[in-house]
C-alpha cells in the first residue's frame, strides 16, 4: 500500500513537459528525490511542504524511482479556468476513483471540436500501426519510420499498462517535435488528445491527427511477474485485434534480444510470443530484421515457427537503420541497456518502423 512521507522542497532539478524533479528534506534530515506533475498538484517551489507517496522509491524500483508528490497542502493550486460543473470542458475521468483523478475533454465528446469527425469515423483506411511491448521501443520504431519516410506523420498512442501520465516520460518529451501528436488512451492521460479506448484513439490518430503511421505502446514502467500471462505487455495482442477490427494494418515489433540475462527474454521474448501467439486473434506482420547474428537468427526463426500459421513473418533489410538509431534525438535505453549493449532489440524495433513506412507508401 501507500508509504506516506512529508517533507520540504529544498531544490528544483530537471524539468520537462509536464513534470518537475525535486529534492525534498524529510523531518529526520534525510533527503529524498521526488517528482511532481504541476497540472495535477501545482508547481512546487523551494520551501513548500509536500506530501509524498514514497513506496516505489523505497522499494528501489527502476522506472518508478521517485517519491511522487501527492499534494502541496499549504499552497493548493487554483481551480482550472474552465467551469467544471458541466460537460462543456469534458467529463472524461481517468485514473478513476483514485485521489488524483483528472477530468479531461475526450477527443470524441460532445464538447470536442473533433466530435463530428469521430462520430462519422468507423475505420482506419489501411493505416499501418506498429504495436510494441515496451515504451523503450518508441524512439527506435520512430527512427525506422523516418529513415525512409522523413516527412511521415506519426501518431503515438500511450496505453495504460505502464505510466498513466504521459508527462512521466522524458523520452516522449524529447520526441514531441518528431510526432504528429500523442493520444493517451484508457486510464492514461496527459497526451495532446485524450481517448476513452484504444479504438477511439486509433480513429483519432487517422482522422484527427491525419497520421500516416501510428505506434501503440504502453508508457514506461511495464509490470511483469515472470509468468506466462502476468505482464502488462499482454495488451500488445489486444492492440493487434483493435487495429484489425478497424481496418488497419497491424505491424508487430518483436522484442528480440541476445543481451537480456533472463532466459525468458532471450531470442524472442516470451512477452512477444504470448501476446502475438495467444492473445492476438487477427493476423499481423511480425517483423524480423535481416543481418542478425546467425545464432540469434536461428533462435528467432525457431520461436516464430508456431506463429507462422496465423501471422506473416516479414524479413526487413537493415541498411541505414544503425545510423538512424544513432541519430535519435533521445537516448536509447531498455532495461538499462543502450544501443551498443542490446543492438538487436533496437534494430528489431527500427525494422518494424521501416516496414510500416513501406506499407504507408
Amino acid at each position: 500500500m501507500v508509504r506516506w512521507r512529508s517533507g520540504t522542497v529544498t531544490a528544483l532539478r530537471r524539468q520537462w513537459a509536464g513534470a518537475v524533479e525535486l529534492d525534498v528534506r524529510l523531518p529526520d534530515g534525510a533527503g529524498m528525490r521526488a517528482l511532481a506533475y504541476p497540472d495535477l498538484v501545482g508547481r512546487p517551489e523551494p520551501g513548500d511542504r509536500v506530501l509524498l507517496n514514497a513506496g516505489a522509491l523505497l522499494m528501489g524500483l527502476g522506472t518508478g524511482g521517485y517519491a511522487l508528490v501527492v499534494a502541496l497542502p499549504d499552497r493548493l493550486p487554483p481551480d482550472p479556468p474552465q467551469a467544471l460543473d458541466s460537460r462543456d470542458a469534458g467529463h472524461l475521468v481517468k485514473a478513476r476513483y483514485t485521489p488524483l483523478q483528472p477530468i479531461l475533454l475526450g477527443v470524441d465528446e460532445e464538447a470536442s471540436p473533433h466530435r463530428a469527425v469521430l462520430a462519422a469515423a468507423d475505420g482506419l483506411d489501411g493505416l499501418p500501426v506498429v504495436t510494441a511491448d515496451l515504451h523503450s521501443a518508441l524512439p527506435a520504431v520512430l527512427a525506422g519510420i523516418h529513415a525512409d519516410a522523413p516527412d511521415a506523420r506519426v501518431a503515438y498512442l500511450l496505453t495504460d499498462g505502464g505510466a498513466l501520465p504521459a508527462w512521466f516520460s522524458r523520452t516522449l518529451a524529447g520526441l514531441r517535435d518528431h510526432l504528429a501528436g500523442t493520444i493517451s488512451v484508457g486510464q492514461a492521460f496527459g497526451g495532446d488528445l485524450e481517448a476513452a479506448t484504444l479504438h477511439t484513439g486509433l480513429l483519432a490518430a487517422r482522422h484527427v491527427l491525419h497520421a500516416d503511421v501510428a505506434i501503440v505502446a504502453q508508457g514506461p514502467g511495464n509490470l511483469g511477474t515472470g509468468t506466462r500471462w502476468g505482464f502488462s505487455g499482454v495488451a500488445v495482442g489486444e492492440a493487434v485485434n483493435a487495429v484489425a477490427v478497424l481496418g488497419g494494418r497491424p505491424v508487430g515489433s518483436l522484442r528480440i534480444s541476445d543481451a537480456d540475462p533472463r532466459p525468458r527474454h532471450q531470442g524472442v521474448s516470451h512477452h512477444s510470443l504470448t501476446a502475438y501467439g495467444r492473445v492476438a486473434l487477427a493476423p499481423a506482420d511480425l517483423v524480423v530484421p535481416e543481418g542478425l547474428d546467425p545464432a540469434l537468427a536461428a533462435r528467432v526463426d525457431a520461436a516464430l515457427g508456431p506463429l507462422a500459421d496465423r501471422h506473416r513473418v516479414v524479413r526487413v533489410p537493415t541498411e541505414g537503420l544503425d545510423a538512424a538509431l544513432r541519430a535519435t534525438p533521445v537516448p536509447l535505453s531498455t532495461m538499462g541497456r543502450g544501443l551498443a549493449a542490446d543492438h538487436a532489440y533496437f534494430l528489431a524495433a527500427a525494422a518494424a518502423g521501416r516496414h510500416a513506412a513501406a506499407l504507408a507508401g
